[in-house]
C-alpha cells in the first residue's frame, strides 16, 4: 500500500511538472505565489495548534495530577500515569500537526509501523526498561518516599517514571538508575518495615564489671522515648550482650529497635550518649596497646 501511495504520488508530482511547461511566466507566477501562501497559512494553521495543543496538554496534566492528589492515589503510580499521559498526548500533537501541513499521515504511520520493528529491536533496553516500570508499578518492591540500596547506590526514592527511577542520596545527588535494572538485581528496602533493629559494638576494658555495663547501658537506652514507645508498640525489648572477647577489650553488642524513621538519630545519638555516661559508671573503652619486654643479653 505504501509503494502504491509513493507511486501515486511520483506520478501527481510529474504530471505538476509536466503543467508548469504549459504555463505563461504570470500563471507560473500566480501559481507558485498561491503554493507559497497555502504553505504559509497551513505552517501558521499548524503552529498554533502545536502550541494550543501544547497548552491544551499541560491543562490536561495539571487536572489529573491535582485529580490523583485529591483522591490521595499512591505517588508512585501518579507520576507513572502522568509521565505516559503527556508521551501519549505529545505524539497524537505531532502527528495532528504534520497532518495539518499536508503530509500524508496515513503513509507516515505506515512508515512508523514499519520501522517500529527495527526501532524496537534497537531500543530493546529501552522497552525492557518500560516493562520493568509496569511491573515495578505491579509489585512495588518500593514506592516513592522510600529509602532504598541498589546498583552500588543508596538513597530516597524521588520519581518512579517510565524508563527509569530518580533517588536522592544523603548529600542530595540526584541519581537516575534504569527500571531494567532494578527489576533483575537486589534491593535493599529500609522503609518497607515499620521498625528497624539500630546494633552497636560498645568495647569495655577487661577488669569491668558487665553487669554494670549492661545496667548502665539499658537505663541509657530507656530514657530514650523513641525506644521505649517502639517497645510499648511493637514488644520488642533493648538487650545487651557479650559478643567475643578480643584482644585488648570486651565486645558488648547493643540492640534496640525503633521506628524506621527514627534509625539514624538513635543510632547517631546512643553512639554520643554511651561515650559520655559509661565512663560516669567506671566503664572504661579501651585502645589498642602493645607490651614490649627488653631483656639483657647473657654474658
Amino acid at each position: 500500500m505504501l509503494q502504491t501511495e509513493i507511486i501515486d504520488s511520483t506520478s501527481q508530482a510529474a504530471a505538476e511538472v509536466s503543467t508548469f511547461k504549459y504555463l505563461s511566466l504570470e500563471d507560473f507566477i500566480d501559481k507558485i505565489t498561491n503554493s507559497m501562501v497555502t504553505f504559509a497559512i497551513n505552517l501558521a494553521i499548524a503552529v498554533l495548534v502545536f502550541y494550543v495543543g501544547k497548552f491544551v496538554i499541560n491543562r490536561l496534566y495539571r487536572l489529573v495530577s491535582g485529580m490523583m492528589n485529591r483522591r490521595n492515589v499512591d505517588t508512585t503510580l501518579t507520576t507513572f500515569v502522568l509521565s505516559m499521559i503527556r508521551i501519549v498526548l505529545y505524539f497524537i500533537l505531532i502527528v495532528t500537526v504534520i497532518g495539518i501541513l499536508g503530509i500524508e499521515t496515513s503513509s507516515f504511520l505506515a512508515l512508523f509501523a514499519s520501522a517500529g520493528v527495527a526501532i524496537g529491536m534497537a531500543l530493546s533496553g529501552t522497552l525492557q526498561n518500560f516493562a520493568a516500570g509496569v511491573l515495578i508499578m505491579l509489585l512495588k518492591p518500593y514506592k516513592v518516599g522510600d529509602f532504598i540500596e541498589a546498583q552500588g547506590y543508596a538513597g530516597t526514592v524521588k520519581e518512579i517514571q517510565i524508563f527509569h527511577t530518580v533517588i536522592n542520596t544523603g548529600d542530595n545527588k540526584s541519581i537516575t538508575i534504569p527500571n531494567g535494572m532494578l527489576s533483575t538485581s537486589s534491593i535493599n528496602n529500609a522503609s518497607r518495615e515499620k521498625y528497624r533493629r539500630v546494633d552497636w559494638d560498645v568495647a569495655i576494658s577487661y577488669g569491668d564489671n558487665i553487669d554494670t555495663a549492661r545496667c548502665s547501658i539499658l537505663e541509657i537506652l530507656g530514657s530514650d522515648p523513641r525506644i521505649t514507645e517502639t517497645l510499648t508498640e511493637y514488644g520488642q525489648e533493648a538487650v545487651v550482650f557479650v559478643k567475643s572477647l578480643a584482644d585488648s577489650s570486651v565486645i558488648l553488642t547493643v540492640r534496640a529497635w525503633v521506628r524506621s524513621a527514627d534509625y539514624w538519630g538513635v543510632f547517631f545519638d546512643m553512639n554520643e550518649r554511651m561515650y559520655n555516661e559509661l565512663p560516669k559508671a567506671g566503664i572504661n573503652f579501651p585502645f589498642p596497646q602493645m607490651d614490649v619486654h627488653l631483656k639483657q643479653p647473657t654474658a
